[in-house]
């Protein structure tokens, strides 16, 4: 505990670099830092959620924003 209180910093680069570590308190074990998980979707769930999504009038958008929006500015 008191190398993650003084060197928090260089604590979490470790952690940012891929180090998984173990907090103890009195030597008794409370906690793990490790990197967070960075899953992607893979390609055929990316493709399918481009299919899904709406056609976009490009012109019509812009008369829309147009609507809300003071053209001026």
């Amino acid at each position: 505990m008191r190398q993650l209180r003084n060197d928090g910093g260089a604590v979490l680069d470790r952690v940012a670099r891929g180090t998984s570590l173990v907090v103890t308190r009195d030597g008794a074990e409370v906690a793990e830092l490790r990197p967070r998980l960075r899953r992607s979707a893979p390609a055929e769930q990316l493709v399918a959620r481009r299919r899904r999504l709406p056609v976009v009038d490009p012109d019509r958008l812009r008369a829309d924003v147009d609507d809300l929006l003071d053209p001026g500015l």
